[in-house]
């Protein structure tokens, strides 16, 4: 059986070792064990071919002026996530064909897209017009977002000072969402999301508080668990007026969860 796939470049095509009835030359990556099966070692020599095949086919990023994004939304696709995924099981010594793991490398490039997504949507987009015209210059916040970002969980407030426009309250953590579903650092996953909201409101300030619990700190490294990361992002108002920063503060700390 072939597998091809196509993806805006040449259609490649790796022969499976299943089909193939007569053990392969000697000099072939897709030989047979004596028993008529693959053995991992094979299997992890045709997924570098095909993995090979895969990435030269690639083609290089577009830029999408759609986009509101610091970087370009990476190309890969389903089926070379998995090729790839496929060689790191290789690579730790398991067989990708066994019981058990044949279908992890197509599991993974599934939640890899799924937790990368924030690179295909833009803020336009999510903010769907739900812009509403107000005569008010009172603060607006969003507190205690749940976002998940690669590597970490994350407790997002999102404040703002109106200029005559404000925003549907559920945009708000869509608009969180685009970038957290990208590979994140904390500090730039705040500045985004503000200047984000800076640009589909133009309002008198904004600020955003994050707040990280860095799963690579607490499984592994210094392994401190309930440690806490703190970073934020303020313009306008709200960073130059010390009176709309402190209601700002003082309207997150009523009740904030324990």
């Amino acid at each position: 059986m072939d597998k091809s796939t196509t993806s805006g470049g040449p259609t490649l095509v790796a022969t499976s070792l299943a089909s193939t009835d007569a053990a392969a030359p000697e000099s072939s990556p897709l030989r047979l064990s004596s028993t008529g099966q693959s053995s991992a070692h094979d299997v992890c020599n045709q997924d570098l071919v095909f993995w090979q095949a895969v990435s030269s086919s690639i083609p290089a990023p577009q830029p999408d002026s759609s986009r509101v994004a610091d970087e370009e939304a990476p190309s890969l696709s389903k089926v070379s996530i998995a090729a790839a995924a496929r060689e790191i099981i290789c690579a730790v010594g398991e067989d990708p064909a066994r019981e058990g793991l044949a279908e992890t490398p197509n599991r993974y490039a599934e939640a890899l897209q799924f937790f990368t997504q924030g690179y295909s949507k833009n803020i336009h987009e999510v903010s769907n017009d739900a812009i509403f015209s107000i005569d008010s210059r009172e603060l607006v916040i969003v507190r205690d977002i749940d976002i998940f970002s690669m590597c970490e969980h994350h407790m997002m407030h999102i404040g703002y000072v109106p200029n005559g426009r404000v925003l549907g309250l559920s945009k708000l953590p869509r608009i969180a969402e685009v970038y957290a579903r990208r590979l994140q650092i904390q500090e730039r996953l705040t500045k985004q999301v503000g200047e984000a909201i800076n640009e589909v409101l133009s309002p008198l300030g904004v600020a955003v508080v994050l707040e990280c619990t860095h799963m690579c700190m607490v499984m592994r490294g210094v392994q401190k668990t309930g440690t806490v990361t703190l970073t934020q992002s303020m313009t306008g108002l709200l960073k130059d007026d010390l009176n709309e920063q402190n209601k700002f503060y003082t309207l997150l700390s009523h009740g904030q969860r324990g």
